[in-house]
């Protein structure tokens, strides 16, 4: 399952949030979403996680709890809708 989570500060690293979300079962990937440019983080990012029901346990656990000062945001990520101009 893809999890989405933001409100993240903008120190946080990818192993960081995979560390976070291994609590909860096996994690696949974890990354941090970048500004292209700067290199900077967005403050949101992903994880996958095979198990649905360890995923759906570390949204339920993690949504709204604090990581290092911030309230994150933790939920299903929903799939890319592709815009054509």
């Amino acid at each position: 399952m893809n999890i989405f989570v933001s409100s993240l500060s903008f120190k946080t690293r990818s192993e960081e949030l995979k560390q976070l979300f291994e609590a909860y079962g096996e994690v696949t990937s974890a990354r941090i979403i970048t500004d292209r440019d700067t290199r900077r983080s967005k403050g949101y990012g992903f994880v996958e996680m095979p198990n649905e029901a360890e995923a759906k346990a570390a949204i339920e656990a993690l949504n709204g709890t604090e990581h290092k000062e911030r309230t994150i945001n933790v939920a299903v990520a929903q799939e890319r809708i592709e815009r054509r101009y």
